[in-house]
């Protein structure tokens, strides 16, 4: 076992913790605060070639490794786990097509996003199921040579700004998930319309839309994979993508450690730092192992997917695990700061506001316990 990160993952450790301290931190509370995607911090990511790294070198990516991408995606969210998000669901968009694509449609719809500052996006979820993902009421129908796409798509990050979303619907209800596709829908298809979901607890920097579609059409050839594979492609992209959402779980709670810590040596209570109150050094204590613990479940997680093993337990355990030792943290994080914590001033509410959500999307915590239930009694 070599817990040694190559000179590469360092480079790409210390660019991420950068651009982080330099770009997002200093515009995270504005954002939060407008509910507006801060687009120029997509371009920067651009510019710098932390977006979109997972598209493969064959179509003139990056082709950044899994464990790459949590090495980048906990630093990112140390800084606001919203605005990881944007970047972070934009690889959602993308692992579908690197799932159930052939190489030609990976260039296809995956090189375009590489000329310009582009998001992809991931339409599963729907206004009356979510963890019920085979239920989607969705349509799509062959009509000569185009799909011709019917229904509404709910809770999609960066929905209506991502340059390609893939679809996923059903083709025969009576066969359930046995019945559905993934098809890949432009930006520019007709019969398209969004709307920015509002007032949002956390998180408010990612564009979160539902998603409709009145007759839409694309060219049959934008389906992956065949007739009957959509839930099979959007279970084997969750697999992988919940790895990056307990990243930025870690990320979080190293925020809240840190902030936390810096707080404790500088608040005075009963004439000492409270950093010198055993109450204080409990909590943090806590954070920090609750931190070591789960950077390592999701590299092991992130090691499994880059060999080709099967995780999908472990990317569950990753997922469940750091999402609520986050929330733990960010919320001790609060306590530490008593009721300065509970106001914008410091930024641990907005932590625990943002954290929230990491143990709801991308399968809840619930069906992630479903999940590893489920591995372990096969």
């Amino acid at each position: 076992m070599d817990f040694t990160l190559s000179a590469e993952q360092k480079q790409l450790q210390a660019m991420a913790r950068d651009f982080t301290r330099n770009e997002i931190i200093p515009i995270a509370a504005e954002y939060d605060q407008k509910e507006e995607l801060p687009w120029e911090i997509v371009e920067k990511a651009f510019d710098l070639g932390l977006l979109n790294v997972g598209i493969p070198e064959h179509a003139g990516g990056l082709g950044l490794s899994m464990l790459d991408e949590v090495i980048i995606g906990e630093e990112l969210a140390y800084g606001c786990m919203g605005i990881y998000t944007i970047l972070m669901a934009s690889e959602l968009g993308i692992t579908p097509i690197l799932v159930g694509g052939s190489e030609e449609q990976q260039k296809r719809f995956l090189s375009p996003l590489l000329e310009k500052p582009s998001l992809a996006a991931f339409a599963l979820s729907e206004p009356n199921n979510g963890s019920d993902a085979a239920a989607m009421n969705t349509t799509a129908v062959l009509d000569g040579d185009e799909w011709v796409i019917n229904g509404t798509k709910m809770w999609i990050s960066n929905g209506g700004v991502a340059e390609i979303t893939v679809v996923f619907a059903s083709v025969d209800k009576s066969a359930g998930h046995k019945g559905t596709v993934a098809i890949v829908v432009p930006k520019d298809a007709a019969g398209q319309s969004y709307h920015k979901i509002k007032h949002k607890m956390g998180q408010r920097a990612s564009l979160t839309s539902e998603l409709v579609f009145q007759d839409v059409r694309v060219p049959k050839e934008n389906i992956l994979g065949g007739i009957g594979d959509g839930f099979k492609i959007a279970m084997k992209t969750l697999d992988k993508t919940r790895i990056p959402v307990a990243a930025g779980s870690v990320g979080i709670a190293r925020r809240a450690l840190e902030e936390s810590i810096k707080y404790a040596k500088e608040r005075k209570a009963f004439g000492k730092p409270i950093a010198d109150l055993q109450a204080i050094q409990f909590k943090i204590a806590e954070m920090s192992m609750g931190i070591e613990t789960g950077r390592l479940m999701t590299y092991k997680a992130a090691w499994l997917s880059d060999q080709g093993q099967p995780h999908g337990m472990e990317s569950a355990i990753a997922k469940a695990y750091c999402s609520e030792m986050a929330f733990d943290a960010a919320n001790e994080a609060i306590q530490v700061h008593g009721g300065y914590g509970y106001v914008g001033e410091y930024p641990v509410e907005k932590l625990l506001r943002d954290v929230k959500l990491n143990q709801i999307y991308e399968g809840t915590n619930e069906i992630q316990r479903v999940v590893i239930a489920r591995n372990l009694l096969r």
